[in-house]
This record gives C-alpha cells, sequence and structure tokens, in this order.
C-alpha cells in the first residue's frame, strides 16, 4: 500500500502535466459527459420521433404497426385543415414575435442607455420576476382578467375570452421578457461614440434610430425572436386554457392525438412540422449572427 501512495503522487502530477500541455484533451473530457446525455436523452428522442412518425396506427386494434408508411405526412400536408392550423400557428407566431419585438426596444433601449444603475436593477428584478411564478398560474390569471364580469369588463366591453385574440394578448405577456433581455445586451454593447457620430451630422432621434441603432440590435431582436417565434410554435396549453375550442393549433392537435385519439404516430409526423420550421428559422437566425447575442 506504501509503494502505491508514493507512486500516486508522480502519477497524478503527470497526467495533470499532459493535460495541462493539450488543452483540447482537457476540453474533451469536460465535455464528454454533457455531450454523451445531450445524444442519449435529445437527440435520441428526435430519432425515435423521426421514425414513429412514419409508422402508422391499425384501424380495428388501434395498435402501431411499426411499417414504413408516408401516410401521415400526406394527411397532413393534402388536407385543408391540418394546413390552415399550420398556417394559423405560424401567423400566431410571428405576430407574437413582431409584437413582442416592438414592445421590447423601447424598453431595453431604456435601460441600457438612459436608466440610473438602481432604475436598471429595478428593471431587470421586475423582467425576471414573473420567469420564477408559476406557468399555469399566470395563463389562469389571464384567464381571470378575461373572463365576463371580471377586471376587463372595467376597461373595455370586448369579451375576449375563448378566442384566438386571448391567446395573443397572453402570449404576449408570457415570451415578453425572453425578447427584452437579448434586446438589452445588444444595445448595451452598441459604442456611444456611433450614435453621438450620428447626432453630430444632424441625424434626429428616429433617423439614428432607423439608420444606426436597428441594424445594430438586429442581432439581439431575432436572437429574441428565436425564443418568441419558438415558444409559441409549439405551446399548447395557452390556447386549451385561453382559447378554448375556437382556438386550434399544431400542440393542440399533437396533444389530442397522443391522449384522445391514441394516434401516436400522426402526432410525431405533426411535431414535425415545428421542427422544419424552427430548423429554417434557425438557419435565417445564424445568417444574421443572433446566436451572438443568447
Amino acid at each position: 500500500m506504501g509503494g502505491m501512495g508514493r507512486w500516486a503522487g508522480p502519477r497524478r502530477r503527470a497526467i495533470s502535466g499532459a493535460l495541462w500541455r493539450r488543452p483540447w484533451a482537457r476540453a474533451t473530457i469536460l465535455l464528454t459527459p454533457p455531450l454523451a446525455w445531450f445524444v442519449l436523452l435529445y437527440l435520441a428522442a428526435l430519432v425515435v420521433l423521426l421514425i414513429t412518425a412514419f409508422w402508422q396506427i391499425n384501424p380495428f386494434t388501434t395498435n402501431i404497426e411499426r411499417v414504413w408508411s408516408l401516410n401521415n405526412l400526406k394527411t397532413i400536408f393534402t388536407s385543408p385543415a391540418y394546413l390552415r392550423i399550420i398556417g394559423r400557428t405560424v401567423g400566431m407566431a410571428a405576430a407574437v414575435t413582431v409584437t413582442d419585438a416592438v414592445a421590447a426596444f423601447p424598453f431595453a433601449y431604456f435601460m441600457a442607455r438612459v436608466a440610473a444603475p438602481r432604475t436598471r436593477t429595478a428593471l431587470f428584478v421586475a423582467i425576471l420576476l414573473p420567469l420564477w411564478a408559476s406557468y399555469l398560474a399566470k395563463v389562469y390569471a389571464w384567464l381571470l382578467i378575461f373572463t365576463r364580469g371580471k377586471l376587463l369588463d372595467w376597461v373595455v366591453p370586448v369579451h375576449l375570452i375563448y378566442t384566438n385574440w386571448a391567446v395573443f394578448f397572453v402570449f404576449c405577456y408570457l415570451w415578453l421578457p425572453f425578447m427584452i433581455i437579448p434586446v438589452y445586451a445588444a444595445l448595451e454593447r452598441i459604442p456611444p461614440s456611433q450614435i453621438e457620430a450620428s447626432q453630430d451630422l444632424g441625424a434626429r432621434t428616429w433617423r439614428t434610430t432607423r439608420l444606426v441603432l436597428l441594424p445594430l440590435a438586429l442581432p439581439g431582436i431575432v436572437a429574441g425572436s428565436i425564443f418568441t417565434f419558438s415558444l409559441t410554435l409549439g405551446d399548447y396549453i395557452t390556447p386549451l386554457l385561453v382559447g378554448g375550442t375556437s382556438a386550434t393549433f399544431i400542440g393542440n392537435i399533437i396533444y389530442s392525438n397522443i391522449g384522445v385519439a391514441n394516434n401516436v404516430p400522426f402526432a410525431a409526423a405533426m411535431a414535425l412540422v415545428p421542427v422544419v420550421i424552427m430548423a429554417v428559422y434557425l438557419l435565417g437566425a445564424r445568417a444574421l449572427g443572433a446566436f451572438e447575442e443568447v
């Protein structure tokens, strides 16, 4: 045992020296466990999803038949009803993203360029606090606001409960912090000298915003849009609770086919639609340099 102890110290020093001289070896040892879990849990799940989408349900026994078929995809892309649902979902995601970007930009600009340190800290707390609250609690709070005879009736005499407008407003509220933070990070990195140079050349506030601030903050806006667009694209709880039966989106179709209809292959095929949409979206975001702000 004493001999083993005498050799353990030099061996550890030799291994440490070898790792110090080879940074790639250190990175490999550190990244191998999380990458292994990522491949096992995330990529393997996507592969299973892709394979399941090409199976089908036996109409008599309702058992899954592991026979390769394109029937699920054909049903999705040849049915006008499913095409309308896909278009409605993408349109809702785009509308929420644009609205949150318009609302987040002046707020993030005030935080990054105008607010004092204490005010900035208070605003950060105000943005992050809703993220610590329960998702369902926030949705149910909006459900109470939209319900007839509640708070909203004191402001406008319009009943939004169980409509797509109600889903839109709740989505905008839920994902707004995910837009503000990347936009703030992008605006904070803009050198003040560029804004001063624009003003010295005679550009007014709107022109400086349009020609200087917006192009430089665009990666942050696109980075925030990744969150708002993807979260809206796959959410089914908010449409189910706030939109009711009148608001049907991709997530609701997936949910109903897994639970009520028990048609997992069709649900997997429908789940591939937002995956493909987000893959295209991420390629566009990468071209705009959005990953620098995430």
